[in-house]
């Protein structure tokens, strides 16, 4: 990982705490049964760890499909995170999409907690990777 300014490193770390907090939002909706809504922080959470680590190399968009394949490009494809890590990704972005805008969609408990673990798995090898 290329040396970072200090204000890299806090945005970064900004960014971290953001997806651990929609972690934990996700983990308390899905405890009272609002499975849609937990779909949603759990798509969060993975979001805001993908631009933590592509902050660190100066890149960001305004449209969650460039901040998806652009850390795909260069975290995935070169081999720093594991290729399952894109499928987690794909999921979260499609349920969340379901989750948010299809009128007809129902999340399942056993859904929601799959997208979870996911997010939590991403988070979790994120603060590795980028260990603020």
């Amino acid at each position: 990982m290329p040396e970072n300014t200090v204000l890299q490193r806090d945005y970064a770390k900004y960014r971290l705490d953001k997806s651990k907090e929609d972690l934990e939002a996700a983990h308390l909706l899905f405890s009272q049964g609002s499975y849609r809504i937990a779909n949603n922080r759990a798509y969060y959470s993975i979001f805001h760890a993908l631009r933590a680590v592509l902050l660190l190399d100066n890149f960001d968009s305004s449209k969650h499909s460039g901040v998806i394949a652009e850390f795909r490009r260069r975290y995935i494809k070169e081999g720093v995170f594991p290729i399952e890590m894109s499928k987690m990704i794909g999921s979260a972005f499609t349920i969340r999409n379901a989750s948010d805008y299809d009128d007809m969609f129902i999340a399942s408990k056993e859904e929601t907690a799959e997208q979870i673990s996911n997010a939590e798995w991403v988070y979790r090898i994120v603060s590795e990777y980028i260990k603020i």
